[in-house]
């Protein structure tokens, strides 16, 4: 095992990833899907069209591509979906990746039946997840599906990104969003062939508006 990188000021990763990527390979970019989203396309669990919210360099949406599915990545980061791109016509695989705001989903026009989020919810603040979780719920019909994985609270040390303990998960997705299962799991990380202790979590989209508050109906 490698020495763990100097964690970065405030204990978190700054949003600014064109600058990560310029500067090598970040260490969530293993050049392959998780094991833990690898195991659920083997199970059968992803349904309809996918999307890869945060995608990086795109392995989800290319494993969901290469699986028969309308795929869709998105990522803040130009450099990663340039990436995602030149992977996708290497690889000859159908997936589509867009440079998007994972807090306004609802700008791409589409919806989409099973979501992928590796490594996105973590990076957010209090206030950025709940806009998080309502623009899946706006792009996301009730009954679909989101498969996410993020750090836990079992990860010891300050390196990375914040720690998500179970009850953060369940309020987070709470109201147009049903928790189905929270289960411990690993994030495979490059430098470190222990990974990063992680929560794999499957919600499922409930009947309902997305609960902003341009869903409420009027008072008075």
């Amino acid at each position: 095992m490698t020495e763990r990188p100097p964690p970065p000021p405030g204990g978190r990763p700054p949003h600014d990833f064109d600058a990560i990527y310029a500067e090598g390979t970040p260490p969530w970019d293993i050049g392959r899907p998780q094991p833990a989203f690898g195991a659920l396309a083997e199970a059968g669990e992803l349904a309809g069209r996918v999307l890869d919210a945060g995608c990086g360099t795109g392995e989800h949406a290319l494993l969901a591509a290469a699986l028969g599915h309308d795929a869709v990545g998105v990522d803040l980061s130009v450099r990663a979906i340039e990436l995602a791109q030149a992977k996708a016509g290497e690889r000859g695989v159908a997936a589509r990746f867009v440079v998007a705001d994972a807090l306004r989903l609802a700008d791409l026009g589409e919806r989409f039946d099973t979501v992928f989020d590796c490594g996105l919810f973590h990076v957010f603040d209090d206030d950025e997840r709940v806009d998080y979780v309502r623009s899946l719920a706006d792009v996301v019909p009730p009954g679909g599906r989101c498969h996410l994985l993020c750090f836990s609270d079992r990860q010891p040390g300050d390196w990375g990104p914040r720690r998500v303990r179970q009850d953060e998960i369940r309020t987070a997705f709470s109201g147009a969003w049903r928790v189905e299962s929270i289960d411990a799991a690993v994030i495979d990380l490059t430098w470190d062939t222990a990974g990063a202790q992680a929560w794999l979590v499957r919600a499922t989209r409930a009947e309902g508006p997305s609960g902003r508050a341009s869903d409420r109906p009027p008072v008075g």
